[in-house]
């Protein structure tokens, strides 16, 4: 297993491009299960949770290569496999996206309930609701939905739940949608850029979908869909966690590959905090964190709000500003355990309840710390950048599910991190009580 050391108080300055969006690629490569022919998707990140969707999409019948360093072809060889093993699908939760195709375009489908990070409570009740809306016969047996149907219907569907619309559930019910005899309309469906990138996939393979990027989708259903190609937008939290690095840092970067559009509610908090944003003459954005920072208040919501996937990152940046800031997640209320482990850092913050609560402005000092999902990885690291001295993040698989070579894209920028073997050699002598320098064994 392996960690980060990071020797903190560096300003990060430099150039970086923005990875293909994650969150959009893995459903799109999900919905290639639907299609008849060969399909190229460019600006494909190399990371483990997409390694992990194209193994499970290999155990259904669908060859996969990387034809290029950012590109892959996938088509589908054998159409009868229809169960997604428990072994694959536990390790991220994206992997339940295959559930939609496989229904629509087989008939059939068993799915083990997905994993993924230890963010909450986070059920698949709202996708199945909406599939047997479709006319699915649904059960769940041995810890696997089991769905059939020999023709889906069109229906009216409402997918809003008690934490806003459910974005998987979206990407599941608009796939197998495609396939339904007549019309359907999903209500209260989710708006993020991601699932409109899955419906403009699936409309470029022949499907008919309207009212992408808005609460109400309607799909004309369709007997077959044809290979296509289609570029992946720019990951939205991956420019932010950028972003957020320069400020916390109080460096300046220019981001490649970023759609803004995508980004409002962040970028506009992000000023509202004093971080400066411009536009270059060809078309990246610079920003800069070199100006004084303020406290805020932050809410995560669903899109077009400030994402649920940024909030540790906020929280981290947060820390560096003098005065008091709250940070609430209404999507995912217990996604707050790396609240503790930067307060190991000096952080002053604490939990109450959906909320974290900041006392901005302490000088942070590194420390061992270690994560407990994605997101909390990239904070965990943002705040040992901003430290005073060296620091270990341990867990950081966690961070390569969603970051591609996160730390050698931060090192570019000036950045002293590196990943090594997590052993007790590997950890600084600074983060060892016992050899550790004290005042007193400096004076004497």
């Amino acid at each position: 297993m392996d960690m980060f050391v990071v020797r903190g108080g560096q300003p990060l300055q430099g150039r970086v491009a923005v990875s293909g969006a994650k969150n959009a690629a893995l459903p799109i490569m999900a919905a290639a299960l639907a299609a008849d022919g060969p399909t190229t998707l460019y600006d494909v990140p190399d990371l483990v949770d997409v390694r992990t969707m194209t193994a499970l999409l290999r155990t259904l019948g669908v060859a996969v290569d990387r034809v290029d360093n950012d590109a892959l072809k996938l088509e589908v060889i054998d159409d009868r496999p229809a169960i997604a093993e428990y072994e694959l699908v536990r390790r991220m939760r994206a992997s339940v996206c295959v559930l939609g195709p496989l229904l629509g375009r087989r008939g059939r489908a068993a799915v083990s309930l997905p994993g993924g990070c230890n963010i909450g409570h986070r059920p698949i009740d709202l996708h199945l609701r909406g599939l047997e809306a479709l006319g699915a016969d649904i059960r769940i047996e041995r810890g696997y939905v089991i769905a059939q149907a020999r023709r889906l219907h069109g229906a009216n569907l409402y997918l809003g739940g008690a934490c806003g619309s459910t974005v998987t559930g979206t990407c599941n019910v608009m796939t197998a949608a495609v396939f339904a005899e007549g019309a359907t309309t999903i209500e209260a469906a989710a708006c993020e850029p991601e699932v409109e990138d899955l419906g403009r996939y699936l409309n470029g393979m022949g499907a008919q979908i309207s009212g992408l990027g808005t609460p109400t989708l309607k799909i004309e259903g369709i007997d077959r869909l044809s290979g296509t190609t289609h570029r992946i937008i720019p990951d939205r939290i991956e420019a932010a966690t950028l972003m957020i690095a320069a400020a916390i840092t109080r460096g300046a970067v220019t981001l490649e590959n970023v759609r803004a559009d995508h980004m409002t509610a962040v970028i506009r908090k992000l000023e509202e905090i004093g971080v400066r944003f411009s536009r270059t003459t060809d078309g990246a954005i610079h920003v800069a964190g070199t100006g004084p920072l303020q406290p805020a208040d932050c809410i995560a919501l669903p899109y077009p709000a400030i994402p649920t996937d940024v909030q540790a990152q906020l929280t981290a940046l947060l820390t560096q500003t003098e005065g008091i800031s709250v940070v609430t997640d209404k999507v995912f209320p217990d996604r707050f355990m790396h609240v503790s482990e930067m307060a190991r850092m000096g952080a002053r913050v604490r939990r109450e309840g959906q909320s974290a609560i900041i006392a901005g402005g302490e000088p942070l000092s590194g420390a061992s710390v270690m994560a407990s999902d994605l997101r909390a990885s990239a904070a965990l690291v943002l705040t040992a950048l901003a430290a005073q001295g060296e620091s270990v993040v341990r867990r950081i698989y966690h961070l390569d599910r969603g970051y591609e070579q996160f730390e050698e894209r931060l090192r570019a920028l000036g950045a002293d991190i590196e990943r090594v073997v997590d052993t007790p050699a590997n950890v600084p002598a600074s983060l060892n009580p016992l050899t550790a320098a004290t005042p007193d064994s400096e004076a004497a």
